[in-house]
């Protein structure tokens, strides 16, 4: 535990939830939700997902200050659900945290490739050495001190959020109402009726739900936060701020060029729309915005796994040697278990075509599972404690998250749930050796039926993409 001199603060936690969410998504947005919905669907979809999101952070909110007691994100489900369902939550997200990490490294390489060709090709092998490189690095630097490094990311934050915002200024300057209404509830394969508009709003929000990923961050670090209630405050203002941003950066452009336009455009399209309203020098200006940026994210990213395998460990839920921590206070070998990870998954991308949106699309897949089990247990608590004033409240803003994640995953896609089924294999295998090892035990009745049942799901889903069911 570090001392109370070296605890992150309300800034730096702020900071990192922020430049955890804020990674390669929101220098796409603009194209991707042009090619899904019209600027008024798109709006709707904002108000949706910012709504659910809000509701999210509240829960973590609340659960920060009232089970200040309890530590990660995974300890949610621990508390109210057994052993099993917080190690299904914190699996889950430490699996969805450097699958983050892949897709950073690929848009990474990309980006990179706007000023140096040969890195054009996010997945070649020169761009996986390099991001190798960069990845070993931040590894290296989180070994040295996660406090240190959160202290760092601020910095980043400050630092890449400009260009962000000067291209939200220029584009306010030169927002044309007449272009933004043109098609306001455009559909672009037909007339505009309800279910036009409901499947622009559906397609949205599978985009927009990748963008929130990683507002848990002061959570995760909430043992490391001089309060919870600053962490919980973190997460709501970071939150906030966050949806202000994306909003702003994403409909702006609408008024600017056609959807049409819009949809045309090379990714990430905020790098190229700039460069049309500013000038060649914009292009340059976003792309070096946009390598800090996933740079933060990928420090970000970088800390939180390793945080949660150590914690997961001191809990009882992984074998003890996860949660060693070496001088510095981190748990070392998390700490490289993950960078390995990471490391053999960039290597198979040499081999893979779509290796960025299947790396996005699991990790978001697998932190909704978390974000379930984190309002289930907003409600439960809200329930039990009923009595106490404003927990009623907390108990329907429990009910709201919940319906919305629960909605978010099946409009993702359910495959990339069912995938994350394999993952969990090898993970419950060190679960069970653990709870035998350290307490004598062996699964209960029902966790060993969900075990079957996952393990069952993991085999179908395998055979589903071996026949060509499942693509990836």
């Amino acid at each position: 535990m570090a001392s109370q001199a070296h605890k992150i603060n309300g800034v730096s936690l702020t900071a990192l939830v922020v430049t955890t969410a804020i990674g390669s998504g929101i220098f796409a947005l603009s194209s991707d939700l042009a090619a899904a919905a019209s600027p008024g669907a798109a709006i709707v979809s904002w108000i949706i997902v910012g709504f659910g999101i809000l509701m999210l952070a509240a829960c973590l909110n609340n659960l920060l200050t009232k089970r200040s007691d309890l530590e990660g994100i995974f300890s949610y489900g621990k508390a109210g659900f057994g052993s099993f369902v917080g190690f299904i939550s914190g699996w889950g997200y430490w699996m969805s945290a450097w699958l983050g990490n892949v897709a950073f490294a690929t848009v990474c390489m990309s980006t990179l490739g706007y000023f140096f060709p040969i890195f054009e090709k996010g997945n070649s092998p020169i761009s996986i050495f390099v991001a190798s490189l960069i990845a070993w690095s931040l590894t290296l630097l989180v070994n040295h001190g996660i406090e240190t490094a959160a202290v760092m990311n601020t910095v980043i934050t400050v630092c890449k959020l400009i260009p962000i915002f000067t291209f939200i200024v220029v584009a306010i300057i030169l927002f044309k109402g007449h272009i933004f209404t043109a098609q306001f509830w455009g559909n672009l394969t037909g007339p505009v009726t309800f279910g036009s508009v409901a499947s622009q709003i559906k397609s949205c929000m599978m985009i927009m739900m990748w963008v929130f990923v990683g507002i848990e961050g002061a959570t995760v670090l909430s043992a490391r936060a001089k309060s919870q209630r600053i962490a919980g405050r973190a997460t709501l203002i970071g939150v906030s701020c966050l949806l202000l941003i994306y909003v702003l950066a994403s409909i702006l452009p609408y008024g600017y060029m056609t959807r049409a336009e819009l949809i045309q455009l090379k990714q990430p399209a905020m790098v190229y729309i700039f460069e049309q309203m500013v000038g060649s020098w914009g292009g340059a200006f976003i792309s070096i915005g946009l390598f800090i940026s996933i740079l933060g994210a990928w420090l970000s990213w970088t800390m939180l796994p390793a945080e949660t395998l150590g914690e997961m460990a001191q809990q009882g839920l992984l074998p003890k040697r996860f949660g060693k921590k070496n001088k510095h206070g981190v748990p070392t070998l998390a700490l490289m278990t993950t960078a390995c990870m990471v490391q053999a998954f960039m290597i198979m991308l040499i081999f893979a075509e779509k290796a960025y949106e299947f790396a996005y699309s699991l990790c978001t897949a697998s932190i909704v599972v978390c974000y379930i089990i984190v309002a289930a247990y907003q409600i439960k608590y809200s329930w039990q404690h009923r009595a106490t004033q404003g927990n009623w409240l907390q108990l329907w803003i429990g009910v709201a998250a919940l319906t919305f994640q629960l909605v978010g995953i099946t409009l993702a896609g359910l495959q990339y749930l069912l995938i994350c089924l394999i993952v969990y294999v090898p993970g419950i295998i060190l679960y069970a050796a653990t709870l035998k090892r350290d307490k004598g035990q062996y699964l209960n009745k029902l966790e060993l039926s969900a075990t079957v049942l996952i393990c069952s799901g993991a085999a179908i889903t395998i055979a589903l993409m071996v026949m060509g069911q499942i693509s990836l």
